[in-house]
């Protein structure tokens, strides 16, 4: 198999499955249990917790575990209008981001905020200014992502941050770094955000587990979910304890000689791009600069027919159009591609043991999908 999907899910390195097995396993205590099982555990929780805060560039006492990325925006959503509820109920965000973001801002529209979508370039390019054009007096909360799932563009959180601070400084910022944690550099303190979103199976991690940043400016935040008083009383329930352990180790193999490992998805990326625009009729979708996510258009095709072709040799790749009854993603809608391109576009996505060898396979198998299939749009 060539596994080249790795903005949806990363394979889980040996090293991961055994943190988690020892804890399912072994070091099962509770970590609210009062005896020694249970303090025994409550410490390693927080000895993990302390391994993903250093990897965000923030204090432990900042870092609360959730379950996934879409936990984490809908949380940071919530508690960011419910800090500002008496500023106003104007949210500014982009038309490009995760559809975490997406639907629960438009659930805010139904308890009367209103929404300001910001539409990229042609390009996928947000700038600061066009968001911070968009704040007003009673903008409660910009959320803008990192990194685009779909096209790697990478967004100016720390400029709207600095921007904000003269536009609207009660307005809290919220940014969904599930594609930027470990793939762009960045501190959450020098950042400039009020809430980071981080999830765990981006990185090698299991699935189950992610966490959010929360910033000093963010008073007595809203908790999620009451209960036990779990997570400093913020997020009541048991700890997922084997997924913190899997989140933790899985940091650690990432950071691990981490500006080689993105230098050589960079590579990779750059392999991809000369070795893919050979092929007639394929265009270079966006202008990412996330060294792990590239989007094309075999113009014409299909990008579900692609997948399906792929797949069936054995190389994972992703519809970046993700079609739904015809349509096109949300992201690629946004770009107004001419119609033939935006229902042919597919995502390529790499990890550190990406080799050209994949990218080689990959682009065979998309020049002999191009020249034995019939165009269809």
């Amino acid at each position: 198999m060539i596994y080249l999907d790795h903005a949806a899910t990363t394979p889980v390195p040996k090293e991961v499955a055994d943190a988690m097995y020892a804890v399912l396993t072994e070091q099962f205590g509770n970590p609210s249990s009062q005896y020694q099982l249970g303090l025994d555990m409550k410490k390693k929780v927080e000895d993990w917790r302390k391994t993903v805060a250093g990897s965000l560039g923030c204090e432990a006492k900042q870092l609360f575990f959730t379950s996934c990325g879409t936990e984490g925006d809908n949380w940071a959503i919530q508690a960011a209008c419910w800090q500002n509820r008496h500023l106003g109920k104007h949210i500014v965000t982009t038309a490009v981001e995760h559809n975490a973001v997406l639907e629960a801002c438009k659930w805010m529209e139904k308890q009367g905020y209103e929404v300001t979508y910001i539409a990229p370039d042609g390009n996928g390019g947000i700038t600061a200014e066009q968001v911070l054009s968009a704040v007003r007096p009673d903008t409660a909360l910009v959320s803008v992502m990192m990194v685009n799932n779909e096209l790697g563009n990478v967004y100016p959180i720390a400029d709207i941050a600095r921007g904000l601070t003269v536009k609207n400084p009660k307005t809290l910022l919220h940014t969904d770094a599930v594609q930027g944690f470990l793939k762009v550099p960045f501190a959450a303190k020098s950042l400039g955000a009020d809430f980071i979103t981080l999830s765990a199976h981006k990185i090698g991690g299991p699935k189950g587990i992610g966490a959010l940043y929360i910033g000093p400016r963010v008073r007595n935040p809203r908790p999620l979910l009451a209960g036990g008083g779990q997570e400093g009383g913020l997020r009541s329930g048991t700890e997922a304890t084997a997924q913190i352990a899997g989140f933790a180790k899985a940091v650690e193999l990432r950071t691990d000689h981490l500006a080689d490992k993105l230098a050589r998805m960079a590579d990779i990326k750059a392999y991809a791009v000369e070795t893919l625009s050979a092929i007639p009729d394929l265009t270079v979708i966006g202008s990412g600069a996330a060294p792990h996510i590239l989007s094309v258009a075999l113009t014409g095709w299909p990008s579900q027919n692609i997948v399906n072709d792929l797949s069936g040799q054995g190389i994972c790749v992703s519809a970046g159009s993700a079609c739904h009854q015809g349509r096109p993603s949300h992201v690629v809608a946004a770009l107004d591609l001419p119609k033939r391109t935006a229902g042919s576009v597919i995502r390529l996505s790499f990890g550190p043991e990406t080799g050209k060898a994949d990218i080689d396979a990959c682009a065979a198998a998309l020049r002999h999908h191009h020249d034995t299939r019939m165009p269809m749009l």
